[in-house]
């Protein structure tokens, strides 16, 4: 019988971040790997999904969304974003942000277009990309939070690029992009005549007195970007797959299209879940959420510090820290050992960048509730490195 098997999927295999939560299941540990965010739901997010399933028939949504939802998300982004897309054309409602990304290589892009993405990246624009045929090739800035110069992105494209990946706040190292280096972007963009496409899934994540910015914000920009958001971070309701691409028209009508033939639609009551509670939560439950989670940073920076992991960088924005292990001889070592060594899962640092670099580090995901976080703290701040030897199974 002849093997069954897509060339387009090649090498791939499934995530880091997926083998590794498996890896914590194993043993029983605290599953800081993945972003899954188990802080509680807001009740009027939770009240108005079980409402909307209560009530209706559930059919089949627009696949551009419900308009309730559309319009919603339309008001919130001329609120909080500063952008003004017509609800009817220009946002299409996707089954997370990752289906947003899809669509938008699916529905915009060619086999053989070259993406450029920024290291550390996150893994899933990578292998997405990979699969939907696109090259992609690397900009590497001097540290995971040096300024983004526009010559670096110059000096990394190809004459075959069509597009560039910007994740900010980012995933897995918490930048967040300036003003002065959204800017430096648009020249770069508008020389090139490239596509954005911009992964904004953490801007309410934003620390320190900083301000999240979207790209699409700046005249020169909005023409030729896709502003990828979402709902499964902000509300931690990361399984109910609620996301959106905003772009012009002629852009967003492609994206719909490719939306339309892989998903049909995203689950209708959750959509409505989601538009209650846009409407509902106010300015302020917004800003409390980045205080609580730039002290859960603070907690789990200090913890790896103690432990002999010190963080590459203090996260700006998002959930997540690189963490320092290049005591070991991979980050795969690494990641084992701590789990093997505290209970604590993490996810090896070549998930997110190539070569030598990607084995220095791990991240590690703070989205959890305080006593399971300083359950997790504890652990890691007694954990010493050069004591831990690495287990029998890390390869």
């Amino acid at each position: 019988m002849r093997t069954f098997a897509a060339h387009r999927y090649g090498e791939l295999r499934q995530s880091e971040i997926r083998r590794m939560t498996l890896e914590c299941e194993r043993v029983g540990g605290i599953n800081m790997a993945q972003g899954l965010c188990d802080i509680p739901i807001p009740d009027c997010v939770r009240d108005a999904g079980v409402a909307a399933m209560q009530r209706e028939t559930q059919p089949y949504s627009s696949a551009a969304g419900i308009p309730e939802l559309r319009h919603a998300l339309a008001r919130r982004l001329e609120r909080d974003n500063g952008l003004h897309p017509d609800p009817e054309r220009e946002i299409v409602v996707t089954s997370g942000v990752t289906g947003a990304y899809h669509c938008t290589l699916d529905g915009l892009l060619n086999p053989g277009d070259g993406i450029l993405l920024i290291e550390p990246y996150y893994g899933y624009h990578l292998n997405m990309a990979r699969v939907a045929g696109l090259d992609p090739h690397f900009a590497r800035p001097a540290h995971p939070h040096a300024t983004i110069d526009e010559n670096l992105l110059r000096n990394a494209l190809l004459p075959h690029t069509r597009a560039i990946v910007v994740c900010t706040p980012s995933n897995p190292a918490g930048k967040v992009w300036s003003l002065r280096e959204l800017e430096g972007l648009a020249r770069v963009a508008t020389e090139r005549d490239l596509l954005v496409i911009t992964d904004e899934i953490y801007e309410y994540f934003a620390y320190d007195g900083r301000a999240h910015i979207s790209p699409a914000r700046l005249p020169e920009l909005w023409p030729r970007t896709v502003s990828l958001l979402g709902y499964s971070k902000t509300f931690a309701i990361t399984g109910w797959r609620i996301g959106c691409a905003v772009a012009p028209a002629p852009l967003a009508e492609r994206i719909l299209l490719a939306n339309d033939l892989t998903f049909i639609c995203a689950p209708r009551p959750l959509q409505h879940a989601v538009a209650a509670a846009i409407d509902t939560l106010p300015q302020a439950w917004y800003r409390e959420l980045a205080t609580q989670f730039e002290a859960r940073r603070d907690r789990v920076c200090d913890a790896l510090e103690r432990g002999g992991l010190p963080p590459v960088a203090i996260p700006e924005g998002s959930y997540y820290v690189m963490a320092d292990a290049s005591a070991f001889e991979s980050a795969r070592t690494a990641a084992m050992s701590i789990l093997d060594g505290c209970g604590v899962a993490t996810v090896p640092g070549t998930a997110f960048m190539r070569g030598a670099e990607g084995e220095r580090f791990v991240r590690v995901c703070y989205a959890k509730q305080d006593r399971v976080l300083d359950l997790a703290c504890q652990k890691l701040s007694r954990f010493v490195p050069s004591r831990s030897a690495p287990p029998a199974n890390a390869k």
